[in-house]
């Protein structure tokens, strides 16, 4: 606790006590969360994810040209994959917190004021997609593998937006990249009794910040360095990123629903990580030329399923890479 004290000393501004003033010891709560343009108020929080989807699009059209495929196809993904991943976010948020829904007709829909679950919106957003993929004759499990990175790198930047609307914070904390939360902030987050009189907490948000965009960076080496069949690096983005947040639901104090003592979110992202990893490692193992897996009766040789797949129509990787695809193994 002396190093918290510490800390909210130097939110003082103090050095010391000696009345000297001193550069912030942790990172200031922003002055306001949004700008008014003319009769409408622009949040922050909404302008970030509008731009973190934009780097999306962008990264995954990239990726998805490179590999061969249609780039307006990505665009046509969007359209309908957005929609529903707000969608799909807000009802997991509705759904799992019930008491932070805003106490107004409209509280259930106000996503401008935060409140957007992570895995709902990758499951709607990510069922909109494949269906838009396959209607196209296309392979879903490619564009997964094209729209990870893209999905990171979106989530990065919506962390900037928890910044500006003052949520996703941990830990009462004295560090110098502590962030600091207004009362009011504290109040509505639904923090126990005994954090409110903190004024500086981990910033979680940055934390999830630096590892998506890690992750991301990740993803793209292992597609051009190493030989990942698709869906491998969306399955490791749904381990990955889950894994991260088994570290975070443990920092976190904000409202949340409960079970057995724990934050429901810390069951969901164990079951995510465990499921990833299990999804990884049954789509590395070679196809046979009829689509189905190795590992049961009829199984042919490693390097024999190598040739028969190596010409398929999806043989190479967006970022490279070569892969293994038996013969058949096309749209799904």
């Amino acid at each position: 606790m002396g190093s918290i004290a510490a800390g909210q000393l130097a939110g003082a501004g103090l050095a010391g006590g000696t009345g000297r003033l001193a550069a912030p010891g942790f990172i200031p709560s922003p002055p306001v969360s949004g700008v008014p343009i003319g009769p409408a108020f622009v949040h922050f929080y909404g302008l970030m994810y509008v731009i973190g989807i934009a780097l999306a699009i962008y990264l995954t059209r990239r990726r998805w040209a490179a590999a061969g495929g249609d780039p307006g196809l990505v665009y046509d993904v969007a359209i309908w994959a957005v929609p529903a991943g707000i969608i799909g976010g807000r009802i997991y948020f509705d759904l799992t917190t019930p008491f932070d829904i805003p106490p107004h007709w409209w509280g259930p829909f106000a996503v401008w004021q935060g409140g957007l679950g992570v895995w709902g919106g990758i499951a709607a957003g990510a069922a909109a997609g494949i269906w838009r993929v396959r209607r196209a004759g296309a392979d879903w499990r490619l564009m997964g593998d094209c729209v990870a990175p893209g999905l990171l790198v979106a989530q990065a930047i919506g962390r900037i937006g928890n910044y500006f609307n003052q949520e996703l914070f941990g830990k009462p904390s004295g560090l110098p990249w502590a962030v600091e939360i207004s009362r009011s902030a504290r109040l509505a987050a639904g923090l126990p009794e005994r954090y409110l009189g903190f004024r500086t907490f981990q910033p979680s948000f940055l934390y999830e910040l630096i590892f998506d965009l890690a992750l991301a960076a990740a993803l793209i080496w292992l597609g051009r360095h190493r030989a990942i069949r698709p869906p491998g690096l969306l399955a490791l983005y749904v381990a990955g990123y889950s894994g991260y947040r088994i570290f975070e639901e443990t920092l976190r104090i904000d409202s949340s629903a409960h079970l057995l003592g724990l934050r429901l979110n810390l069951y969901v992202a164990i079951v995510l990580t465990v499921a990833g990893l299990a999804w990884f490692a049954v789509s590395q193992r070679p196809r046979l030329p009829g689509g189905s897996r190795a590992g049961g009766p009829g199984l042919i040789h490693p390097e024999r399923d190598h040739d028969a797949g190596g010409g398929g129509e999806h043989g190479d990787h967006p970022d490279g890479g070569h892969h293994a695809e038996s013969v058949g193994d096309g749209a799904g």
